[in-house]
């Protein structure tokens, strides 16, 4: 069969005149004229065609577009779109240090802030110095896949560069559904880890720095996070009315709250207090090490202070609401992986390791 040309070329008569229909309209362009010879149309149909050739559309075709409601002209549109992006569009590291510049001015706490950078370096050190815009769904599936991390910190990742790419597009700088369409992590509901009381004892025994001991202390039997003891000054511990303040600006949550001083606690705190000043001058990483092996906790749970009391809070005082509040905690947390995790007999027996009732439990246990 004799292939069809373009434009096609139709005889038909005007007003009872032979006349030649030249057809060059397509995709919403080009125009229909009338020629009263053959010699003419065929002229200028040779002209329309070798102008559609110049611009491309000879090898373009437009039918599968048309089946997604798409004209060649939204294609260029959207082409050119993606490439001005890409013009703009910036590395992670320096999206991370705006990004990062504007939790800051927020108020976001400095270990976020911290954490946030850190996360989002490993990212950029992955994609050596590629633009956000040329970084695909696929991309960081593939990045996000290859941590050999728990499940939930591979989530904690996805979470802030989720955050990264939505704060790039309000700047042009890539899509926000790059990653939001990346796939999450399964994780299991496992119940938290925490120690036993004969293990809290051991640990608190084999502690000798004045510092460390505060420290596991008020981590165990206040549930203050790690960042938050690092940030408590003497003057937040008032052991005459039985608190330890937790200000909103040293506070997870942005909240202020007030964490009761019990008993055993306080048999610790007071021979190692000070009038004023941080809790803790230095870094507590090697003693911390030291005593937890000569303990022989092995492995150490993920957050295992702060776990346990709120485990053993929670089974002490039967009530979610007063240990959420005093944990800094969502009640809808508290339910899903604390509650009938421990029983009230070993709430007890952890709430009474004091200093001279410390080598008792351990024995006990042995």
């Amino acid at each position: 069969m004799k292939a069809k040309t373009w434009p096609p070329i139709r005889k038909s008569t005007n007003h009872g005149k032979p006349t030649f229909i030249v057809d060059a309209r397509y995709a919403g362009q080009g125009e229909r004229k009338f020629f009263t010879t053959k010699v003419v149309a065929e002229g200028w149909a040779q002209v329309q065609q070798v102008r559609r050739q110049n611009e491309g559309h000879s090898a373009f075709d437009d039918r599968e577009l048309a089946n997604y409601g798409w004209t060649i002209q939204k294609a260029i549109a959207f082409a050119l779109a993606h490439l001005r992006t890409q013009e703009v569009s910036v590395t992670i590291p320096a999206a991370t240090e705006a990004l990062v510049a504007q939790k800051r001015a927020a108020g976001k706490s400095d270990q976020y802030q911290k954490d946030l950078t850190n996360r989002l370096r490993r990212v950029a050190e992955h994609f050596n110095g590629k633009k956000l815009a040329a970084i695909t769904t696929a991309d960081l599936d593939a990045f996000l896949g290859g941590l050999t991390v728990a499940p939930g910190t591979k989530n904690t990742f996805r979470r802030d560069v989720r955050t990264l790419w939505s704060f790039a597009e309000k700047r042009g700088w890539g899509l926000a559904a790059t990653a939001k369409h990346t796939e999450a992590a399964t994780t299991s509901q496992e119940a938290p880890g925490i120690l036993r009381p004969e293990q809290a004892a051991r640990l608190l025994s084999e502690t000798t720095d004045p510092e460390t001991l505060a420290f596991h202390a008020i981590g165990l039997f206040a549930g203050l996070r790690v960042a938050e003891i690092k940030k408590l000054q003497w003057t937040d511990i008032d052991f005459g009315e039985g608190w330890i303040t937790v200000s909103a600006q040293n506070s997870k949550t942005r909240s202020r709250r007030l964490v009761p001083i019990l008993p055993n606690l306080k048999a610790w705190l007071e021979p190692v207090a000070k009038v004023a000043g941080p809790v803790l001058t230095k870094t507590t990483r090697n003693a911390h090490e030291a005593a937890r092996e000569a303990a022989g906790i092995t492995p150490w749970p993920s957050n295992a202070m702060r776990h346990s009391f709120v485990s053993y809070r929670l089974a002490a005082t039967a009530n979610a609401p007063q240990t959420a509040l005093e944990s800094g905690h969502d009640q809808g947390v508290l339910f899903a992986h604390y509650r009938e995790l421990v029983r009230p007999k070993d709430a007890a027996r952890f709430f009474s390791i004091a200093p001279a009732k410390a080598g008792k439990i351990i024995s006990i246990a042995a």
